[in-house]
């Protein structure tokens, strides 16, 4: 689809409309666009646009697909709630270097086999915001969880599959038949009843002097506000951002997680390169950390193009304009869905030279210091950027550091023959199913 919308910009503009089925939406394309709406005119493109394939269960709830007044309230509780949990005794980033010993142990149990790092990585990307949201990790070998993640898993590859980016165009007819997106349904139901089954959990065993996670901030904030008749702190907002939260906090982590392995194994001269620095650097003795991050100008570059290269999310989340909105010469009514599309500006030619090369050297000066770029917006931009970009970002360097003090990693046969075109690209961009060896260092 980013193909047919790059060719639609080159013959009208950064700025059009089209059909997307039976919704009439704006297209922005290009960093200018994209930057001159979402940061420069926030808050009148700060409204939440229709995500059918998700919204179906989770609804307008919660600080992701909400809008207006209950996404102010609910964004401001998850930071708060998350940047408390950062300064408690135990620190995300501690929570996430514990992690990360878990994983080089898991990868160690592989014995330098072939294996997918699928449920590896999804499994370490989601025990961080696990332990944040539930107060508990799970084990790698937990089948239930294990379980969980694979529906996690399936969400994002229907969500992005043809059948449905299809429900998503024209979900007033295909809600009434049968088909793949039908499963996307019972997938959330199932994550559903494992959240509220966890919410009652801490229900009973809830001390309010000393919070264990973000379920009982909330559940704390529901006894605070219960006489206020206009409150957003109630059981289904609670459950749903919860189970929003769950998602994208797994899933956009464990699939940059994924595409950074491939890209690694792609370019050897490149994972030697990091791994000389992390020597240099960090050592062998100790577990990474996120300080470390501003002595390692190069691995931070690398990442940093691996998140662009690997484009997750491609189409960007669906915005809606809040008020009647004049933007470059058009005007744009109230409640007008708007893609500002994170490809188009990801792979802008006059913000990256060669957008379509892998080269983490463009987030270098002439120094060899990390160089910073306005148009690297994998998160997105302006008042709706992700809630939990601080987060993932520490999870990336952290896991990323982690592996490769740890392990060279191989593939299989010849680098060259490595595919690091998304299988599918709707949704989320997904990467090709690979297999990977971890070589112990």
């Amino acid at each position: 689809m980013v193909e047919s919308l790059k060719a639609l910009s080159e013959k009208y503009g950064p700025v059009y409309s089209l059909h997307l089925g039976l919704r009439r939406v704006v297209i922005l394309w290009g960093y200018d666009a994209v930057k001159e709406a979402l940061v420069d005119h926030g808050d009148d493109f700060s409204g939440r646009g229709a995500i059918p394939a998700i919204q179906t269960v989770i609804q307008d709830y919660g600080p992701i697909l909400s809008s207006g007044s209950r996404w102010k309230e609910m964004r401001r509780f998850s930071l708060m709630t998350l940047r408390n949990f950062g300064m408690g005794k135990r620190s995300i980033e501690e929570r996430i270097q514990e992690e990360a010993r878990y994983l080089i142990e898991e990868l160690k149990n592989t014995k330098e086999l072939p294996f997918d790092p699928t449920l590896h990585v999804s499994n370490a990307a989601s025990n961080v915001t696990c332990s944040v949201i539930f107060g508990k990790r799970f084990d790698y070998q937990n089948k239930d969880f294990l379980d969980l993640l694979r529906m996690i898993n399936e969400v994002a590859v229907l969500a992005s599959s043809l059948s449905g980016q299809l429900y998503s165009m024209y979900t007033d007819i295909l809600e009434y038949l049968p088909g793949p997106h039908k499963e996307i349904h019972g997938v959330l139901n199932c994550l559903e009843k494992f959240v509220e089954k966890r919410v009652k959990m801490n229900q009973e065993t809830l001390d309010p002097n000393s919070p264990r996670d973000y379920i009982d901030c909330f559940l704390m904030k529901m006894e605070e506000e219960k006489d206020n008749p206009e409150t957003e702190f109630y059981m289904s907002q609670l459950v749903k951002s919860v189970l929003s939260l769950f998602i994208a906090g797994t899933e956009t982590v464990s699939t940059t997680l994924r595409h950074a392995l491939l890209l690694l194994i792609k370019y050897p001269e490149i994972e030697d390169k990091v791994i000389a620095e992390i020597d240099n650097v960090i050592g062998r003795l100790r577990i990474p950390s996120v300080e470390d991050r501003n002595k390692m100008p190069y691995t931070d570059a690398v990442i940093h193009e691996i998140q662009r290269f690997s484009d997750i999310v491609p189409l960007g989340f669906p915005h809606t304009v809040m008020r009647d909105t004049n933007f470059r010469g058009f005007t744009l009514p109230k409640g007008t869905e708007v893609y500002p599309i994170l490809s188009s500006v990801l792979r802008d030619p006059t913000q990256f030279t060669e957008p379509d090369i892998f080269r983490p050297e463009r987030f270098l000066n002439e120094h060899g210091n990390f160089k910073k770029s306005d148009a690297f917006m994998p998160f997105s931009a302006g008042k709706r950027i992700c809630v939990g970009e601080g987060l993932a970002r520490n999870e990336l360097f952290i896991y990323i550091t982690s592996i490769l003090q740890n392990f060279k990693l191989k593939f299989s046969c010849d680098p060259n023959e490595i595919d690091i075109k998304p299988r599918l690209s709707g949704l989320i961009g997904i990467p090709v199913t690979y297999k990977v060896l971890a070589i112990a260092r």
